[in-house]
């Protein structure tokens, strides 16, 4: 891999990682904000109103995924890249300012609404954008491995949210972080972008798109992706157990650690910060190991242990008694979820061809997301407002057997070279359909 394909996953994962930062936080930062926003009165139906309006963010991505995919098919990786994370940076001052109940009633809660939308519209497409970008610029035997970054960034974004909270956990009182030292992410997030910005107005455009000789009015266009509609549902199958196990394991371990397991904010923290690090560290390892076995493989790793060790180890979670044992449990469950997240963007991407790559990847993406993962901390509290927590453990379960059925049905697709499933596509060879058939 030159020095040339470094720089260029570089810039796309910087971007990546600045954008889940802003994405994660709201999350991790929840526990002290959702008194905020909402009247005083029950912690759990404040944070299920948090929890919501994290929800209703992932149901902006579908439209993101269609126009920023749209963008990134027509106009270049590099343009859309460069847009979604103005439309973050954004977001992340609307937190930053948005004022709380007892100054504006509800209107604080609509500020956070907004913002919640604008990231959900910039997600939605940067997704799609860096899965597509980091595809293209790797060389076509390590795509598996470059592709797997985008899942180290997210989930760094995801560590510098938590680092951020914990050395504010150690330096300012319980107090001033739900009185304004919430604040204080939202406005790192946003000077991030800034930077992340001015990188990608100088990054450089991938060769398989340059390339592209695809008819300049196909591009992005649904027209064109309902011709890859087989591809687009199986996107949607793909995602589905891995989003909801990744979310799960993520953005709600922390609350369910704390509310649940009844350890302190600080050690479920830190619990989270810690096996992030260690599941960053596996993404490239995994991703490497996918272009010499396949990708399949790793993906019914994920589906098995997803369906089967679910409900164990949610249950040995919530009763946790110490940082040592969640721990242990964390880190078991995120090197299950590994078999998915390291690979599920080059898996995606390559079943596309160029001229509809972006679309074809952000919009069923952001469908699965908006139905499944941004619903994943919402159901789970529901669960737990219903006195069936436990149910919450089930459903995860679930999801995960159904794509076990797609990863053992679907056909390999690690040694498809991109420009073949483009001229493929447009000669109408079937043998690129094949690749997501069922297996013979």
């Amino acid at each position: 891999m030159g020095r040339q394909h470094w720089k260029k996953i570089w810039v796309g994962s910087a971007g990546n990682m600045v954008e889940w930062y802003d994405w994660f936080v709201y999350a991790s930062f929840a526990t002290y904000f959702a008194g905020a926003f909402f009247p005083s009165g029950n912690p759990t139906a404040q944070l299920m109103n948090t929890a919501g309006i994290f929800a209703v963010g992932f149901f902006m991505r579908p439209v993101g995924g269609w126009l920023l995919g749209r963008v990134g098919d027509r106009k270049g990786r590099k343009a859309a890249l460069t847009l979604t994370v103005t439309l973050m940076s954004a977001s992340a001052v609307l937190i930053a300012v948005a004022p709380t109940y007892g100054v504006a009633g509800y209107g604080g809660a609509l500020v956070l609404l907004v913002a919640r939308l604008l990231q959900g519209l910039s997600v939605g497409g940067e997704y799609a954008a860096s899965a597509t970008y980091l595809t293209e610029a790797s060389d076509p035997g390590r795509r598996g491995f470059a592709s797997s970054f985008q899942y180290v960034s997210m989930t760094a974004g995801q560590i510098v949210g938590l680092g951020l909270q914990i050395v504010l956990q150690r330096t300012m009182s319980d107090d001033a972080l739900h009185s304004y030292g919430w604040r204080i992410p939202f406005v790192v997030g946003a000077l991030g972008a800034a930077v992340v910005f001015y990188l990608r107005r100088n990054m450089l455009e991938t060769e398989v798109y340059e390339e592209d000789t695809s008819q300049a009015g196909e591009r992005g266009t649904l027209r064109a992706l309902w011709r890859h509609r087989r591809e687009a549902f199986l996107v949607v199958a793909l995602t589905m157990g891995g989003t909801v196990a990744y979310y799960t394991y993520t953005t709600y371990l922390t609350k369910y650690l704390s509310n649940s397991a009844g350890l302190s904010k600080q050690t479920a923290t830190l619990v989270s910060f810690t096996a992030l690090i260690v599941f960053a560290c596996l993404q490239p390892l995994a991703g490497a190991l996918s272009d010499r076995i396949g990708r399949r493989p790793l993906l019914i790793t994920f589906a098995v242990g997803s369906t089967f060790l679910t409900v164990p180890i949610m249950t040995l979670l919530r009763h946790a008694d110490g940082y040592w044992s969640a721990l242990g449990l964390a880190l078991l469950a995120l090197v299950v979820v590994t078999g998915y997240t390291s690979i599920n963007a080059c898996v995606k991407a390559e079943l596309f061809p160029t001229g509809v790559r972006a679309l074809g990847v952000a919009l069923p993406y952001a469908l699965a997301n908006a139905l499944f993962g941004g619903t994943a901390e919402y159901v789970a509290l529901w669960f737990k407002k219903g006195g069936i927590e436990s149910g919450f453990s089930w459903y995860v379960a679930a999801c995960a057997a159904v794509s076990l059925v797609v990863y053992v049905m679907m056909r390999e697709t690690k040694d498809l070279d991109l420009g073949r499933v483009k001229a493929a596509r447009e000669a109408g060879d079937g043998s690129a359909e094949s690749t997501v058939t069922t297996a013979s």
